[in-house]
């Protein structure tokens, strides 16, 4: 295979590490992945350098592994991760403090401060906020930071020596002027009056789809490939965030158009085509090529699925009939189209850490239920599905009721959506609108960043991302779209009013927890 016309993109998740490689037609030729997850270390939610370092590596070779031959050159390279978080560096290069994650609900102070201040949203996970916070702790380092980074801009400042980002990525470091494409000038200067800190000396310069990056250094191609096999001098596109990622390979990129991504977190993205007003369930960042969009954001999905699905598995283990781990997934998962559309009464809270949506700095996995509620299976996983979905429909519910955003395509990718219908008919029910999931939903982040990689080398002069991804990518995309019924729909909103009235429940187990 010819790979110097192949693209590759590279994506850090939270649970998984996967990189994509696709070819001139934008169809997938080889993937690899590497299995990795978070830490709570002194309270913070966090993942080592070292980590970083081995699990990028190690999806790369699992790539060129399965591709079956050695790459010495590549059409371009994108890499993308978990937006948000704090990276500082000093001048030579060394990392100041542990990396802090989105998964973070440690600067309440600081986002609350920084909202009044700006008149706009900032939630806690947000890099301002993460450094505000450290200069309200009287942190010892901050006088020392001469960069500060997401972890998507790291591995793009590894690969290329450039401290840049792509737009969307950088829209959840700062806020972002749509028309200037660049950090909003007002809210910098407000910045510099109340702290004396220069911003644009210290973050990433802002880059749009379609621009170029950078080059693979002969560090960089080191740093991804110690071998030695892979060759400098490859274009790298603008890194990008994962939710950037989600509206590119999901063709969520023109106005009135929206994603959910659904994981360990998951968000749900809709670009606006005017503004709106201050919540703080909703952040406002923007498309890779800079339109503004509304994101709800919720720091808990799929990990209490995750670690119930474990528990049916060793209980398989210890009886004697070992279940595959992704037929065990999709039996349960299909469980729950079986269960009372309001799941019986059952009641579940996923939140393994705090969520911003429902104002918790803490979050407790929970799970309740009244002697007469309907204890079955069906019902057990339906709950746990549709508590996966509860905060997400809150922040929804402020946009399309509240804010009257109209939505005309809502399409669903993520490792929610695995099983053909279940998480598709959940999403449905919780929207009250068609979703649709595209054939290449699964290949998920990287597989966006792929797209991004080869705008930035294929596009026509003057195309646009939302013309090149209709016209050259997606035209012939085969997608499913299901709506989900009347009663599956009423349930939810059952299931919904019963959670927030139990909402204090969670609360207390914070606190005696």
């Amino acid at each position: 295979m010819k790979t110097e016309n192949c693209v590759l993109g590279i994506e850090l998740g939270s649970t998984r590490i996967k990189a994509v490689l696709i070819d001139e037609r934008h169809i997938p030729v080889a993937s690899g992945s590497y299995e990795w997850e978070n830490q709570l270390v002194n309270g913070v939610w966090t993942y080592s350098m070292d980590a970083v370092h081995e699990g990028i590596r190690a999806a790369y070779a699992d790539l060129v592994k399965n591709l079956g031959e050695p790459i010495t050159t590549l059409g371009a390279i994108g890499v993308s991760a978990m937006m948000h978080g704090y990276l500082p560096f000093d001048r030579n290069g060394n990392q100041l403090a542990e990396f802090r994650t989105w998964r973070n609900t440690i600067t309440g102070e600081a986002a609350a401060e920084l909202t009044e201040l700006f008149g706009f949203n900032i939630p806690q996970r947000w890099s301002i906020a993460h450094l505000y916070q450290a200069i309200l702790n009287g942190e010892e380092h901050v006088k020392d930071i001469v960069f500060l980074t997401t972890l998507a801009g790291y591995i793009h400042w590894q690969l290329t020596g450039e401290r840049v980002m792509g737009v969307g990525e950088a829209s959840g470091m700062f806020p972002i002027d749509s028309e200037k494409l660049d950090y909003d000038e007002g809210m910098v200067q407000k910045f510099h009056a109340l702290t004396g800190i220069d911003l644009r000396a210290i973050l990433p310069k802002v880059l749009v789809a379609g621009e170029n990056a950078g080059y693979l250094t002969e560090a960089g191609a080191t740093f991804l490939d110690p071998s030695g096999t892979l060759k400098p001098g490859v274009p790298v596109a603008p890194c990008e965030g994962d939710a950037g990622t989600g509206m590119a390979a999901t063709n969520s990129v023109r106005v009135r158009t929206g994603n959910v991504s659904a994981g360990t977190s998951d968000f749900a993205m809709i670009v606006t085509d005017k503004p709106l007003g201050v919540h703080r369930e909703i952040d406002m960042v923007t498309t890779p090529a800079g339109a503004p969009v509304a994101m709800v954001h919720c720091n808990n999905c799929t990990s209490d699925i995750n670690a119930w699905v474990e528990l049916f598995s060793e209980f398989a283990d210890a009886i004697g009939a070992p279940v595959d781990k992704g037929s065990l997934f999709t039996l349960l998962f299909r469980k729950a189209l079986e269960g009372d559309a309001d799941c019986g009464g059952l009641l579940s809270y996923n939140y393994f850490s705090g969520e911003g949506v429902t104002d918790l700095d803490e979050g407790r996995p929970v799970f309740a239920r009244m002697q007469n509620a309907k204890f079955t299976l069906a019902n057990f996983m339906r709950t746990h599905l549709l508590s996966a979905l509860a905060t997400l429909k809150i922040g929804l519910d402020i946009l399309t009721q509240t804010e009257q955003v109209q939505i005309d395509k809502l399409y669903g990718h993520g490792g929610f959506f695995k099983t053909h219908e279940v998480g598709q008919r959940m999403l449905s029910a919780a929207v009250g609108a068609p979703v649709s999931v595209m054939e290449t939903a699964g290949e998920g982040g990287p597989y966006g960043m792929a797209l991004l990689a080869a705008y930035m080398l294929w596009k026509d002069d003057g195309e646009t991302l939302e013309d090149y991804l209709d016209n050259k990518v997606f035209a012939t995309a085969k997608s499913s779209t299901l709506m989900a019924d009347a009663s599956d729909i009423a349930g939810f909103n059952v299931f919904l009013s019963r959670y927030k009235k139990a909402l204090p429940l969670e609360r207390t187990a914070t606190e005696v927890l």
